[in-house]
């Protein structure tokens, strides 16, 4: 089914399923510890080995020598990967091949060793038994020392161009009367999930089976065929249940690789996950970046000039943190310029992390705006609304097809209290805490991807739905429930589903904020086919089929679906995929944030009183779930506000804190209650579902507003992210 022009009539619209708070449908197999993860596939591998990964020790060089010779004969080993037995690896789309290190070494802790022995105790016992030499090499670290000689970025699909400039940026710049040229730095950051990269994998007959957590079925299948050099029909992955992803769980990474090597290699089921340690250094971060923000603006607000430059740091053949992105579209301004600059760096790589670009690229610029509002005398809230624009800044003729950013502003402002916000910072007090408020814009795009499903109608009258489809904690398994139910008329408890298996039709996957709204779609296509199916079975015009209370009617006759299945039953499968919408208007999602801080007058500790988010994306499928992923989102960006910092050692080139002891994360105590609030909103233009994404639009510009709210209480205003007291306490107002 192709999605080019919105349908009349929809079944989706009647929202007796959609849209309703729905408990998750995989809740008991979660809350009961009876998911299936991973690492815990007992009964599919229950003769499986373990293996233990070895880190490089250097950030840069290579393997002098290696010597396994005392590993291999303790006891329990069976094998010994590494780069030299390992054979040929090719090259899959995001460089797989060094995924197994040797002798060149690219950054600490890439893995240049599997040990697999028969319990994990024997594999570690061995792996420590490993001598290793290096040569060292000098290697670039550090992004600040790599700024001024980091050319543009490479354009690519999902960045972009690198530059865009319109009008005449300079020369408005120059002739605004009121200006704000400042420099913003975020760090590096880890996705930090509780579920470890964990992999099982066994050889069969020539063909590979791996158990693993991954968010992006095919796209693995397809780079796991490309580095062992095997057919994709030969590969199957199966992700059902996902501890946490958030963009690092995207690609195919070390632990599936090395399970599908050392499983060939010990000639049995093999269990691989990465051990805490390795986490932080051996596979993907949210790198650190560099912004610089120019403002111009009339003295009535306006702004004349907008110009945003990042600069991030990658691997060789990396991509850059694309900051700059959102800058292009949030605000109106006729004088424009955006610039990505990737510089080189020896570090582990970076990639996706929840809102790659918006989140850190928002954290720099919804404190300029800030920072502009305060030099013209303006409320924050009041200057966002002035320049609002309901047409792509940089593309006039496109339109957005929806984009209500104002009406998001003004409720949130109304629902917050925001009249009682003192515009002089440092004033309100309470007790020893001096208290803040603060505001920040949210937006994210949204994306679709063709995705498919394949759809069964039992003698029971029960649907299953089957996609690659992952869940990654986001309810993807409830929401495709509830549009099959939606769909073909059917009480949710008629609905079985089944993800994340690469046996099944390819689906958008889980990434992008793009998995809710397009794999919904490649549902509702294949249950739109499957009611084709049951109204010529059942005899009956399709268009006059109506699907209701199990049954499926025309005029007079009425017959129930476990009926016209028969013993054989029905099936389906279809997929969704789009014209060019996309291009004829602009795709986005909209929200604001509004946070309420205190400040300890005399330590500078920092603590969230008071968080809301307003959020217009679209139709909200299942409220409940929605809202888990808000406040989820929310609380990633006051980590990023307030704490998470992967600490860079600038000598030896790795992330000293590479674990959940020194990588801290915000837990229970440090969250208050936090409101959402979304927007009855529906966009036709998006999808059939008539939805967007929202999973990521919680965290873009959630920790501006933080900044901007320690600002208001405390007059002083921090531009290097994470804000520590370490930052604020020598600059804090005289205790009384």
């Amino acid at each position: 089914m192709k999605f080019d022009t919105p349908a009349t009539t929809n079944p989706i619209d009647q929202l007796k399923v959609i849209g309703r708070p729905t408990d998750r449908i995989d809740g008991p197999l979660k809350t009961c510890g009876t998911a299936p993860y991973a690492y815990e596939r007992h009964d599919v591998a229950p003769d499986a080995a373990y293996g233990y990964v070895i880190g490089a020790g250097i950030a840069k060089g290579r393997i002098a020598s290696m010597d396994l010779s005392a590993a291999e004969a303790s006891p329990g080993v069976l094998a010994i990967v590494t780069a030299r037995n390992a054979g040929a690896l090719g090259k899959g789309n995001f460089n797989t091949a060094k995924l197994l290190g040797g002798p060149e070494i690219d950054h600490y802790h890439q893995a240049v060793a599997l040990v697999v022995a028969k319990t994990f105790e024997q594999a570690r016992a061995a792996a420590a038994l490993v001598r290793i030499a290096y040569t060292r090499a000098p290697g670039r670290f550090d992004l600040a020392a790599q700024k001024d000689s980091a050319p543009l970025a490479k354009p690519s699909a999902f960045g972009g161009p690198p530059e865009t400039r319109v009008g005449d940026f300079s020369g408005a710049f120059a002739a605004a009367p009121v200006q704000l040229d400042a420099t913003y730095t975020t760090p590096d950051q880890s996705h930090a999930m509780m579920e470890p990269h964990a992999s099982t994998a066994q050889w069969k007959d020539g063909k590979l089976t791996v158990w693993t957590s991954n968010q992006m079925i095919a796209w693995s299948v397809g780079d796991l065929a490309k580095t062992l050099a095997i057919p994709k029909e030969n590969i199957r992955l199966v992700s059902p249940f996902i501890g946490g992803g958030f963009g690092g769980k995207l690609f195919l990474r070390a632990d599936i690789l090395l399970a599908a090597l050392g499983a060939r290699a010990a000639r049995q089921p093999v269990k691989v996950a990465l051990q805490r340690p390795l986490m932080m250094n051996n596979t993907t971060h949210r790198p650190a970046t560099i912004q610089r923000i120019r403002l111009g603006a009339t003295r009535d607000g306006k702004l004349t000039a907008i110009g945003h430059e990042g600069w991030s740091g990658n691997l060789p053949e990396g991509s850059p943190e694309t900051a700059v992105n959102q800058t292009r579209l949030l605000y109106a301004g006729p004088n424009r310029m955006t610039a990505t600059r990737l510089a080189v760096l020896d570090l582990p790589e970076g990639n996706a992390m929840r809102a790659p670009g918006e989140a850190p690229g928002m954290m720099a610029l919804e404190i300029a705006m800030d920072e502009m509002a305060e030099k013209l005398g303006i409320d924050p809230v009041q200057l966002r609304i002035l320049n609002d624009t309901q047409v792509d800044p940089e593309k006039p003729e496109r339109p957005f097809s929806q984009r209500r950013l104002v009406e998001c502003l003004r409720a949130g402002a109304e629902t917050f209290g925001w009249n009682r916000r003192n515009a002089r910072p440092g004033q309100l007090r309470d007790g020893r805490w001096l208290v803040g408020m603060g505001v920040a814009a949210a937006f994210r795009n949204n994306l679709v991807m063709k995705s498919a499903a394949r759809v069964r109608l039992d003698k029971h009258g029960v649907v299953t739905v089957e996609t690659d489809m992952t869940d990654i904690g986001t309810g993807t398994y409830t929401i495709i429930a509830q549009t099959a139910a939606e769909v073909m008329g059917l009480p949710l408890d008629k609905v079985f589903v089944r993800l994340g298996d690469s046996a099944f039709p390819v689906s958008a996957g889980s990434g992008g904020q793009w998995g809710a709204n397009s794999s919904t779609a490649g549902v509702y296509a294949a249950c739109m086919k499957l009611r084709g199916v049951v109204a010529q079975a059942a005899g009956i015009t399709a268009p006059d089929a109506v699907f209701a209370d199990g049954m499926v009617r025309a005029g007079e006759r009425a017959l129930p679906l476990a009926q016209v299945a028969g013993e054989q039953g029905l099936s389906a499968e279809d997929f969704m995929e789009y014209g060019d919408l996309d291009k004829k208007y602009q795709q986005s999602t909209f929200g604001a944030h509004f946070v309420e801080v205190g400040v300890d007058a005399a330590t500078g500790e920092i603590r969230v009183r008071r968080m809301l988010a307003v959020c217009a994306a679209g139709r909200i499928l299942n409220p409940k779930a929605a809202r888990s992923q808000v406040i989820g989102a929310m609380t990633m960006g006051v980590g990023a506000a307030l704490m998470e910092e992967l600490a860079l050692d600038k000598r030896q080139g790795f992330f000293a804190n590479h674990d959940l002891a020194g990588y801290e994360v915000p837990v229970h105590a440090d969250i208050p209650h936090q409101q959402v609030i979304f927007l009855d909103e529906t966009d036709p233009l998006s999808s059939p579902m008539k939805a967007k994404g929202v999973g990521e639009l919680g965290i873009c510009g959630i920790g501006a507003a933080v900044a901007n709210a320690v600002y208001n209480a405390t007059g002083v205003r921090v531009r290097d992210y994470p804000i520590t007291l370490d930052k604020l306490l020598d600059k804090l107002p005289a205790v009384a």
